[in-house]
């Protein structure tokens, strides 16, 4: 059973050891607190006071998710969705992508690799693949481009 969080050093310890395991955007950590027993009152100044103390970063954490899901394969408009459902303004996900230092067309060419490795030979594998990358969550013309073997 988790501990009682009925106090403003037990809130601030509970994000504390959160935040020791990862980056978590506001949102996120005000969930996770919640659902831990911690009541808004107490989690709304913890977390303000962890912010202005730069251990609750919103930039940070954006930079870290979209590196991360990139190395993990993933493409700009699953990314986009993930951090909207996790509660970021889309304006800052929006400029989280656009600083991302990744060529999406590199991931996209590695996950196609690895899970397919040569073009369609017919209509079916190629909508197939287009499918999986769809998902994956690559724009269209990307898929496009990459299964004409025009992605260079």
């Amino acid at each position: 059973m988790p501990a009682l969080l009925d106090s403003p050093a037990a809130v601030r310890r509970a994000a504390m050891d959160l935040l020791a395991r990862r980056e978590h955007g506001r949102v996120e950590l005000e969930r996770k607190l919640r659902r831990q027993g911690a009541s808004d009152d107490l989690i709304g100044p913890a977390l303000d006071r962890l912010a202005e103390q730069g251990l609750l970063n919103e930039s940070r954490y954006l930079e870290a998710f979209v590196g991360s899901r990139a190395r993990a394969g993933y493409g700009p408009q699953r990314i986009r969705e993930e951090l909207a459902q996790r509660g970021l303004p889309r304006a800052d996900i929006a400029a989280a992508l656009d600083e991302a230092e990744v060529d999406w067309m590199a991931v996209l060419r590695s996950v196609w690799q690895r899970k397919f490795g040569e073009l369609p030979a017919d209509a079916k594998a190629r909508a197939q693949q287009g499918r999986f990358l769809a998902y994956r969550g690559f724009s269209g013309e990307q898929i496009s481009r990459l299964l004409r073997g025009a992605d260079d």
